[in-house]
């Protein structure tokens, strides 16, 4: 069996692959909850594939306690001038994000030509691939978790327990929560539109859109085109760290 983990800014996104076939997954909040979990599911990998934007420390404890339950194998992806036909666009390549390079070399090598990549997470990156396979750089800004936070953190009257996010909602809102959950939701979208405008401007008109990242969701109605794939950061893993399993 092989674990795959996307170890993001707040989650560790996990996924445990038996002949090529996902058998489980999910996500959790650290590598102590995540080796419960596969205990209690008698889940017993050998292999560990793993994407991290974290810390090198961090991610050593990570990699040792996971082979103390059993890994015997680590594949780590590493930053890369190339790959799969996809040309790393920034100056210094070594300052991508893996996370984004997977996603983009991932949506390019699904869909064979030019792709715009949006994903949703803690921050909202964007990467555009132009036909050829050139990555011509992106975006990022801050996702709906960090705007909310920000808010509550630095005014002192912006204060409400939880949030109940309404996509379609765009009426200016008659309380606090509403009125700060609709405006992160429609800088959001704003966001989004400006990000398909700028497509069509280096990508021409013909471009596939991927979606993945836990706020995918909210904006899918907007993006009807779009391919929406929750995994795609473990495609570009798989083409990064290559495993024939036993």
């Amino acid at each position: 069996m092989i674990l795959e983990l996307d170890c993001g800014n707040s989650l560790i996104k996990w996924r445990v692959l038996s002949t090529g076939e996902r058998v489980a997954g999910g996500s959790v909040a650290d590598v102590e909850l995540l080796v419960v979990v596969l205990q209690e599911a008698e889940l017993q990998p050998t292999v560990l594939r793993l994407v991290s934007v974290r810390a090198d420390a961090e991610t050593r404890l990570l990699i040792e306690r996971l082979q103390q339950a059993g890994i015997e194998r680590v594949l780590r992806a590493e930053p890369a001038l190339s790959l799969a036909g996809v040309a790393n666009g920034y100056a210094d390549h070594t300052q991508l994000g893996l996370d984004r390079w997977l996603t983009a070399v991932a949506g390019y090598v699904d869909c064979g030509k030019a792709c715009l990549v949006l994903d949703l997470g803690t921050a909202v990156t964007v990467d555009y691939v132009a036909a050829d396979g050139r990555h011509l750089g992106g975006f990022i800004a801050p996702g709906l978790q960090l705007m909310r936070s920000q808010l509550k953190l630095h005014t002192r009257r912006i204060r409400y327990q939880g949030s109940e996010m309404v996509p379609t909602a765009h009426a200016p809102g008659d309380n606090t929560r509403d009125a700060v959950e609709r405006g992160c939701m429609q800088m959001l979208q704003g966001f989004v539109f400006y990000l398909m405008s700028e497509g069509r401007r280096y990508l021409g008109e013909d471009f596939v859109v991927y979606l993945t990242g836990g706020d995918a969701e909210l904006v899918a109605p907007l993006l009807p085109e779009a391919v929406f794939d929750a995994d795609l950061v473990f495609a570009g893993l798989a083409l990064a760290c290559p495993i024939k399993e036993d």
